[in-house]
């Protein structure tokens, strides 16, 4: 009978049991994913899991089972294992049953070799993601996700229990430096084709660039890219192999896989042996010299995780139940409890948002239904509920626009800090494109996950001239606001690839770029030293209040809204009258506005249907918004 740690510290030997009890009938894979579900049901068992995203992989047991946070970078092409093979002992010719599931390397005993013409041998497949870290996952979510789960882990799944678990953003010295622990290694070892590799300990330098996100690999010559679309982020990068319902996965889906994490130091001499040979014999492998670096890495550095469990993430809030779809009695009771309690939060928000802002309430309450916006459908080719907000008249000179940006990473799950200058636009890589050579996307700027928050900064732009890249990027983030779709360079193609990403641009007149929404900030306070009184917005709001703030914004995304017969009748009819007394400024993309508007104004009270008030609200502010505009083209005598 399996001890309550086996299926943490050894889900192997658990499988090996029910594998070993329903051999040969076909359903033992079920039985395994059943078994694990079950386990991490039971109260709050997926916190004692460990989790990559916390604690360095050379902390962590070999064949443990590990969570990891994720989104999917690349899809690598899919890949044939062994699934069931027999081995056969010499000298008794007694013969065993094995299984190769959830492993990178077959197993057999020291007097055991495998039978590669057995009958009973399963060839399977299965399906590879490079996986990285959530882009821009801002670093709350990261330390609540870290003390969540450092409350519940038993010392006994630590792979050195001796010693706390740090997690990476603390574990500076153990990325400048080799790891002196030693690694755990199955005693005997057969690779696929029957080859036995000894019990070999490669150093393992993990040198992390924090920059370039570039990793020194002893087998390597030039250094391994762990390919992250966004510079200066850490953490690792995974290969994610899949074996059931891979198809429901897709680039850019964000995933929390639960499985076998297999660090095995017999991989890397396998695939160091493979790039040796490959040049004697061409035909021994089809792949590239660059496309076996890169899809082969050595798994201390890029470890592979074999998935038992996977689930496909509505939002990475750790504030938030995982899933809000299932009508559970936890997640319904934590609902209605918070929207119990929505209007003062809201209200505070408010507040909180207009001091930011300088004191302009207006620009506060937009920039609530911008947070709260996200594309909720999709008509032909038109995005529903995109709400790109641009924050025209901010100053130019005090840092405003970093230190708001700072705000706001307090507040969403996911964001980044776009600094538009002509240098930035010329020679950053915003669009992903497919390298041939290595068989693998590489990443760019825009490669985000879904509800990211993207500031742009145009108050740092000057003149100068655009070269082919820079209009190029240019063109990018303009389909990326007005279609929310980014077009992956395919070399021979271009490839759609639908986003959802929350647009915010600041910039002195109209931006450069499309929004559906221009917001011009009126001040009431020059604070004569910004970064203090910004810091100060931050000091003075309660820990409990800023975690309010952060769970009304991810809530209010999820929440479903619904127009009733009786409203939309009364929308028309009140927009014809508009259309009547000024037919040549009021428009129908006025009226599409004003929905959109009337549509976050609802959420944003909690309200999952349209009322009269809200209607009128969103009719006042949208007013107020152009009168503001007008009033700033007299003043100017342009139109901004």
């Amino acid at each position: 009978m399996p001890c309550v740690g086996d299926w943490l510290n050894s889900p192997l030997s658990i499988v090996q049991g029910i594998f070993a009890q329903n051999v040969p009938n076909s359903d033992w894979e079920k039985k395994v994913t059943e078994y694990f579900k079950e386990k991490l049901k039971e109260n709050n068992a997926t916190n004692w899991v460990p989790s990559l995203n916390d604690v360095p992989v050379h902390y962590l047991k070999p064949n443990s089972l590990v969570k990891f946070r994720c989104m999917v970078q690349d899809m690598f092409d899919p890949e044939f294992y062994v699934g069931v093979y027999e081995t056969v002992d010499p000298n008794t010719n007694a013969r065993v049953l094995h299984f190769g599931k959830y492993r990178d390397v077959a197993e057999c005993g020291p007097q055991q070799e495998i039978d590669l013409n057995s009958s009973q041998t399963v060839t399977s497949e299965r399906q590879t993601f490079y996986c990285v870290p959530v882009p821009g996952e801002s670093a709350w979510v990261k330390e609540i996700s870290f003390f969540a789960s450092q409350a519940r882990v038993s010392p006994s799944t630590s792979y050195t229990p001796s010693r706390h678990k740090r997690s990476y953003e603390e574990d500076e010295d153990m990325d400048l430096h080799p790891s002196k622990q030693k690694e755990q290694h199955m005693g005997n070892s057969c690779c696929s084709g029957g080859d036995i590799h000894g019990c070999v300990e490669p150093k393992r330098l993990e040198t992390e660039a924090s920059a370039g996100h570039h990793v020194i690999s002893p087998n390597c010559s030039p250094p391994l890219d762990l390919n992250f679309p966004l510079p200066g982020e850490k953490g690792p990068a995974c290969l994610v192999k899949v074996y059931e319902s891979w198809e429901s996965f897709k680039v850019n889906d964000v995933l929390e896989v639960f499985g076998v994490l297999s660090v095995d130091p017999v991989l890397s001499i396998m695939n160091s042996e493979e790039r040796d040979s490959s040049t004697l014999d061409p035909m021994e492998s089809m792949d590239t010299a660059e496309e076996q670096r890169v899809h082969s890495p050595p798994a201390s550095l890029v470890p592979r995780i074999h998935v038992i469990l996977a689930q496909k993430l509505q939002h990475i809030n750790p504030l938030l139940p995982a899933c809000l779809n299932e009508e559970e009695s936890k997640t319904c009771e934590f609902v209605s409890n918070f929207m119990s309690e929505l209007s003062p939060v809201r209200a505070e928000l408010l507040g909180f948002l207009t001091h930011a802002l300088l004191g302009d309430s207006l620009a506060a309450e937009y920039l609530i239904l911008h947070l709260i916006s996200t594309v909720y459908a999709r008509r032909d080719v038109l995005p529903l509920g995109k709400f790109t907000v641009n924050l025209s008249g901010c100053p130019r000179n005090s840092a405003f626009t970093e230190h708001l940006y700072r705000l706001i990473q307090q507040l969403v799950p996911a964001s980044y800090h776009l600094r538009m200058s002509i240098e930035s636009m010329n020679h950053s890589r915003f669009i992903p494109h497919k390298d041939y050579t290595a068989n693998r996307l590489v990443s760019g700027l825009l490669q985000l996950a879904s509800n990211t928050s993207l500031v742009i900064d145009e108050t740092q732009l000057e003149q100068g001239q655009l070269d082919t890249a820079g209009v190029h990027n240019v063109t990018a983030l303009g389909n990326l606001i007005t279609w929310q779709k980014v077009d992956y360079d395919f070399n021979y193609h271009r490839m759609e690839f639908p986003c959802n990403i929350n647009v915010l641009i600041t910039s002195e007149g109209r931006s450069l770029l499309p929004s559906d929404c221009q917001v011009h900030l009126q001040p009431q306070i020059i604070p004569p030293n910004m970064e203090e009184y910004m810091s100060s917005l931050l000091t003075a709001v309660l820990p409990s209040v800023l975690n309010k703030f952060r769970i009304y914004l991810s809530l209010l995304k999820l929440l479903d809204y619904s127009i009733s017969d009786e409203v939309t009748k009364a929308v028309e009819e009140d927009f014809v009258e508009m259309r009547k007394n000024d037919p040549e400024s009021v428009t129908a993309d006025d009226l599409h506005k004003m929905l959109l508007v009337a549509r976050f104004l609802s959420l944003s009270a909690g309200q999952t249907t349209l009322s009269r008030e809200r209607w009128l609200r969103a009719k006042q502010l949208e007013a107020l918004r152009k009168a503001r505009l007008q009033q700033q083209k007299c003043v100017n005598g342009n139109e901004l």
